[in-house]
């Protein structure tokens, strides 16, 4: 009695949660709570069946799987071994190691290793020492006789009696000729010369010396010299005077100018702007300013105002929902197994965007109903 004292007063509900409680009801009661019956029987079912069946069954059949496949296994598995070694192995090793081995050594060392020494000692070492090396001395000897008196004797002496001298004497003749075309070359050349000299360089050389610098000086010395020196003084220089004076009159004329430019643009246009962003366009921009913050401020508590009861009504709707679910199973619960419902109810109120009460403790879970 107590406890039921303590309770908070139960409050009515609006209409908007009594119009969105019953549809919430119905669909749980026709949808979810089929789908939950049946999912929380499926994995009675499974547990059931993995416990009565499919874990025995495993565990039999791991037991069987250690105790009997597996040492049967190995004992094929070395059975087959055995019978390969048996078949394919241990025959031929055994021929190996004691025939086939013993046999050969024996026969290297009895048969094959003293006929080949015999063979080698009275054999082919008498042949060679008594009879092929003897026979290649000899005819080594006879081929170097033959190629001494029948090649190099005969052709040493050609050599010295025949080339030698008809060598020397193509020589000479060779050194007279060709002294001969020399000399003939250089007074050839020598006569080219000074044909070439004659007719090519000396003309030339005294047409430049006796007529064109005689000619070139006269007219350099007494015409061009006088006139240039008068050009460059009577002319160039009084011109040349007058083009830096104009030059620097246009300086003058053209900084005077700049400042005048410069006095336009700061009387005419930097001025006055200047006094019109102070004067005229700070006011204005400072109003405006002050406007849209004005504005932005009412926009703001404008959207508050309108956006407040729609989101309490939406907090509403999903408490209705929530609480019509819950209300749904305890009463399902209550009609297959009986008992005091063990759902929570529904909590005190939340202030809109928070998920505690609206006191400073936390809303209860669980009510006790009468």
């Amino acid at each position: 009695m107590d406890m039921e004292k303590a309770l908070p007063a139960p409050q009515g509900d609006g209409c908007l949660a009594g119009v969105v409680r019953i549809p919430v009801k119905v669909v749980a009661v026709l949808v979810v709570l089929p789908l939950r019956v049946v999912w929380d029987l499926l994995v009675a079912f499974a547990r059931m069946l993995n416990r009565s069946v499919l874990g025995p069954l495993g565990q039999g059949l791991r037991w069987f799987c250690e105790r009997a496949v597996l040492p049967v296994l190995r004992g094929t598995g070395w059975l087959i071994g055995t019978l390969f070694k048996l078949v394919f192995y241990w025959p031929w090793a055994g021929l190996w190691r004691y025939v086939v081995l013993p046999v050969g050594q024996a026969a290297y060392a009895y048969l094959l290793r003293p006929a080949g020494v015999g063979l080698w000692r009275y054999l082919l070492v008498p042949v060679w020492e008594y009879g092929l090396l003897p026979a290649g001395r000899g005819i080594a000897r006879l081929l170097a006789g033959a190629v001494r008196y029948l090649l190099v004797l005969p052709g040493g002496a050609l050599y010295r009696y025949v080339l030698t001298p008809v060598g020397h004497a193509l020589r000479w003749l060779a050194r007279g000729f060709s002294a001969g075309v020399a000399w003939l070359a250089r007074g050839i050349g020598t006569v080219a010369v000074w044909l070439g000299r004659a007719v090519f360089v000396w003309p030339w050389v005294a047409l430049w010396r006796y007529l064109v610098r005689p000619a070139v000086t006269v007219v350099w010395r007494y015409l061009l010299a006088p006139v240039g020196r008068g050009v460059w003084a009577y002319l160039l220089v009084p011109l040349w005077g007058l083009v830096v004076g104009a030059w620097h009159i246009a300086g003058r004329v053209s900084r005077a100018l700049g400042r005048g430019l410069v006095w336009l643009w700061r009387w005419g246009v930097v001025r006055p702007a200047g006094w019109v962003r102070r004067h005229v366009v700070t006011p204005v921009g400072n109003l405006l300013r002050a406007g849209w913050d004005v504005g932005r401020r009412a926009a703001r508590a404008a959207h508050r105002q309108a956006l407040a009861p729609v989101g309490r009504a939406v907090g509403e709707v999903w408490r209705a929902s929530r609480l019509a679910v819950r209300e749904a199973r305890a009463d399902v619960r209550r009609a297959l197994f009986g008992g005091p419902p063990r759902e929570p109810a529904r909590s005190q109120a939340r202030t809109l965007g928070s998920n505690r009460a609206a006191g400073d403790a936390p809303a209860p879970e669980i009510s006790l109903q009468k």
